[in-house]
């Protein structure tokens, strides 16, 4: 890049994404560092905007921990790269959405990772996907049973407990990068029903 900004392109871009931000009524929108604060400032955005749409207290507490998981999971295990190619993030960046549907909420993140923990996370995810509701309470006391969690602590609890949160399945894509590294993206439904 020379480093120019094309105004034209920047304006019609900006009116492109708040088409598709209105289209799929997106609330929340944030890509870059996820930090503890930047954590607190999403619920604490996202508390006040449900409150004024006098949205149900338990559906408020169930977007709001899916977020803090979704986010921590970003802090916590984006790969930090080392920085010679512009178009991968650093470690701990990502990208986070909160969509509001008819009867659900969707949380969307995305995060750079490298190829190598694609079959692990796979497996995690098919497996939590397959269980019911006891089956994943088994599943979460199993894996704090057999201490399996990792130096970023990861042993899948996050996934699991968002599944045991949402009663949703769990929506994922790992989008290739290079043959190192790809991008994971992954959604979940929150009902606004109960």
């Amino acid at each position: 890049m020379d480093g120019k900004i094309d105004v034209k392109e920047l304006l019609e871009f900006v009116y492109s994404f708040y088409k598709t931000m209105r289209e799929h009524e997106v609330t929340l929108v944030y890509e870059g560092d996820v930090t503890h604060q930047i954590t607190k400032a999403f619920t604490s955005l996202t508390e006040a905007n449900m409150e004024a749409q006098l949205e149900d207290p338990s559906t408020q507490k169930k977007v709001f921990h899916v977020m803090v998981e979704c986010l921590q999971n970003i802090s916590k295990h984006a790969e930090d790269i080392n920085q010679k190619d512009d178009s991968i993030p650093r470690g701990g960046v990502g990208i986070f959405i909160l969509s509001k549907a008819q009867d659900s909420y969707v949380v969307t993140t995305g995060n750079v990772l490298s190829k190598d923990k694609i079959p692990q996370i796979v497996e995690m995810l098919e497996t939590i996907n397959r269980l019911d509701k006891e089956g994943l309470k088994d599943l979460y006391k199993q894996r704090i049973k057999e201490g399996r969690i990792s130096a970023k602590g990861g042993a899948g609890l996050g996934f699991i407990d968002i599944a045991k949160k949402t009663g949703s399945k769990l929506f994922y894509q790992f989008l290739s990068i290079n043959d190192e590294y790809s991008f994971f993206v992954f959604s979940t439904m929150i009902s606004r029903t109960n």
